[in-house]
């Protein structure tokens, strides 16, 4: 049996209530339909709860879910076939016919188990207040893969006009969750692809929203896939590219008096002198010697260089 679900997310709950229990049958013909309605039209975003014939809604056209489940779908049929239809789908009046604002997936499976007619819940809303509706309720209540979730969080943002803050608060989502979300949109269409697919998790994403360059993005991608690696998997390998595209920096020049000096002195001790410059001109100079002979040697070349 289907779990009954009690709210309709932030904002919805509060707009419709969950008292099904005094529903009017609306049947065909059209006038009749009209009749019906016209007889108490609601205000904006207030809700009469009416049984609607199938044949007479239409899908939201708004609707942020592409893909629905076929499984999932025939089992909430079987369901609905059993109990019927406990949560009332949401539409609003378009001429003769209803629009779904949302419980797209409610209607699709009542039709699957043969019912010729719903509860719904009748709203007066503009398309603008419509797309808002139907875009946080599945936000809320459905299971949209992570690049639906973007989107709809990036059309909320578009065709709403909202601010990142004000999508926050209305979704009752932290900021930074709602940033990292929209951030999968700039990943290539094939890793994409791969993330609705399930082939790669968020955390794969992540780590490969780290790469700059799309073709390595890609590349790394398949290699996820290919090789089911792990997030910790992919974070060495990027680790390991990272290092591997860090050149061997050069040595900064010295001037030429320094490596007279070096030429000089290394006469007497070999390789055992070492010298640190930096940028600034400030630095160091470490000789190793073996003996006191040795630097008696050295000592007695720089005076007879003095003319001492």
């Amino acid at each position: 049996m289907a779990k009954i679900q009690h709210g309709l997310g932030k904002g919805l709950g509060a707009l419709l209530g969950d008292d099904a229990s005094d529903l009017r049958e609306i049947r065909k013909p059209v006038d009749y339909i009209n009749r019906e309605v016209a007889a108490a039209t609601p205000k904006q975003d207030t809700a009469d709860v009416l049984r609607v014939s199938v044949d007479l809604i239409e899908p939201n056209p708004f609707q942020p879910r592409v893909n629905f489940d076929p499984d999932a779908l025939q089992e909430l049929a079987d369901s609905i076939r059993n109990t019927g239809l406990i949560q009332p789908v949401t539409v609003r009046k378009n001429g003769a016919k209803y629009q779904i604002i949302s419980g797209e997936r409610r209607y699709r499976a009542s039709i699957l188990a043969g019912m010729d007619r719903i509860p719904a819940y009748v709203m007066e809303v503009d398309d603008k207040r419509m797309l808002e509706m139907a875009i946080v309720e599945n936000i809320q209540r459905e299971n949209l893969d992570p690049i639906e979730l973007a989107t709809s969080y990036q059309r909320l943002m578009e065709e709403c006009a909202l601010t990142q803050e004000q999508l926050s608060d209305r979704i009752g989502k932290k900021r930074a969750s709602v940033a990292n979300q929209l951030r999968l949109l700039k990943l290539p269409a094939k890793v994409q692809q791969d993330l609705k697919a399930g082939l790669l998790s968020v955390g794969h994403a992540k780590v490969l929203l780290g790469v700059e360059d799309p073709k390595l993005q890609e590349q790394l991608c398949a290699q996820t896939v290919r090789k089911e690696l792990s997030v910790r998997q992919l974070e060495e390998k990027v680790r390991a590219l990272r290092k591997e595209a860090v050149p061997e920096k050069e040595p900064d020049e010295l001037p030429d008096m320094y490596y007279r000096l070096l030429e000089k002195v290394g006469r007497y001790f070999g390789e055992n002198i070492s010298l640190r410059r930096n940028a600034a001109g400030k630095g160091s100079i470490t000789i190793k010697f073996d003996s006191d002979e040795q630097m008696e040697r050295f000592l007695q070349a720089l005076d007879h260089e003095r003319g001492l």
